[in-house]
């Protein structure tokens, strides 16, 4: 197979971790060994360091860009505390094209929940129905009143995920009580309508003033099928892992609060332990996956460190955060594997992780 374009890198920082009591806990690295790339995000600088000057083995790199290519790969993308290890575009891909982050994007709704909350503007133990009104859902009032904004960022609403995206009122229909049931459903978009009732702006606009802007990221979100979706290049997808990694800062500004983070990547609710606020989390006993009320036993993807968490996207998009590597990896893309679409996870992120470790380790 032919070699493929890859950026290759140059210096190191040291051992960065978030604290929560679900990740490892290490002494933050000061400002100068965390690298952040400028902010404007049209800006090509970003600092590099190599896979030898790290100690990886150099000699399973091109098979790992080998398979990933093989595996429909658009973008790829490793940063070890900020800065580029690999960067790689291919099957058509360039840096500057944009691609879609499916249900990755969950996440940016995600963070920008915890900013309103932050500037308190929300609260998200608070009923939906605080910011909505009465009557965005077609279930009796005491039962839509049951639903707060933590049940939509947790994916317990007890809303029926049978009906389709759709989150018109009539098509969200009572399944179960709120906190009882967990199921994977587009219903979470309405945290957006929270954010921009409770903010008076657009969520456009608010997303973009309080996150977007704030660290540089390209892209947007277009609407298609009942469906919000953010596109963007692979360099801003990684910028968003970074500060995510970075404990929600972006450089010495506090964009989100560390302690909210924290929240969302651990288990958040009793039924799903290996789901956090719209953030898949690996290292739990077992874990349940989109469109399956059943309970599967075991880490959610063996091969990787049990305190990576990852935004998971539809046709294998990945953002994988892990602290005890000092990680952020980035995947955008076609589905791996055409015979097997998923929503979420799927096997391509146990075989990906199986060619990383032979990377790093």
């Amino acid at each position: 197979m032919k070699k493929l374009p890859i950026f290759i890198i140059c210096t190191i920082g040291l051992f960065f971790s978030c604290s929560s009591n679900d990740h490892p806990t290490d002494p933050d690295p000061s400002p100068t060994d965390l690298y952040f790339p400028p902010i404007n995000s049209n800006s090509d600088t970003w600092e590099t360091i190599s896979v030898s000057d790290l100690g990886w083995n150099q000699s399973a790199l091109q098979p790992l860009l080998d398979y990933l290519e093989e595996k429909n790969t658009k973008g790829f993308m490793m940063l070890y505390n900020g800065k580029i290890v690999v960067e790689s575009y291919m099957n058509g891909h360039a840096k500057n094209t944009t691609w879609y982050w499916a249900s990755a994007g969950k996440t940016l709704t995600s963070t920008v929940s915890g900013i309103a909350q932050a500037e308190g503007l929300i609260n998200i133990n608070n009923k939906v129905s605080d910011y909505l009104g009465t009557g965005w859902t077609s279930e009796t009032l005491d039962k839509e009143n049951l639903i707060t904004c933590k049940n939509l960022l947790s994916m317990n609403s007890g809303i029926d995920d049978s009906l389709g995206d759709d989150v018109s009122p009539a098509n969200l229909q009572y399944k179960a009580d709120a906190g009882t049931r967990w199921a994977y459903h587009n219903v979470y978009v309405k945290m957006q309508d929270v954010v921009a009732a409770a903010s008076n702006q657009t969520w456009n606009s608010y997303f973009n003033n309080k996150l977007k802007d704030k660290i540089g990221m390209g892209g947007a979100w277009i609407n298609l099928d009942h469906l919000s979706v953010y596109w963007s290049n692979t360099r801003s997808m990684a910028r968003f892992g970074l500060m995510v990694y970075a404990h929600g800062k972006w450089g010495s500004t506090q964009i989100v609060p560390e302690s909210y983070l924290n929240e969302a990547t651990t288990t958040s609710q009793n039924i799903n332990q290996a789901y956090g606020y719209l953030w898949w989390l690996n290292g739990k006993s077992s874990y349940h996956l989109p469109q399956s009320q059943l309970q599967f036993n075991g880490k959610l993807i063996p091969n990787a460190p049990d305190d990576m968490y990852a935004a998971l996207g539809k046709n294998d998009q990945k953002i994988y955060v892990v602290p005890s590597k000092k990680l952020v990896i980035i995947r955008m893309g076609e589905v791996a594997n055409p015979l097997n679409p998923t929503f979420a996870l799927s096997g391509f992120d146990d075989e990906l992780w199986g060619m990383i470790n032979d990377l790093i380790d």
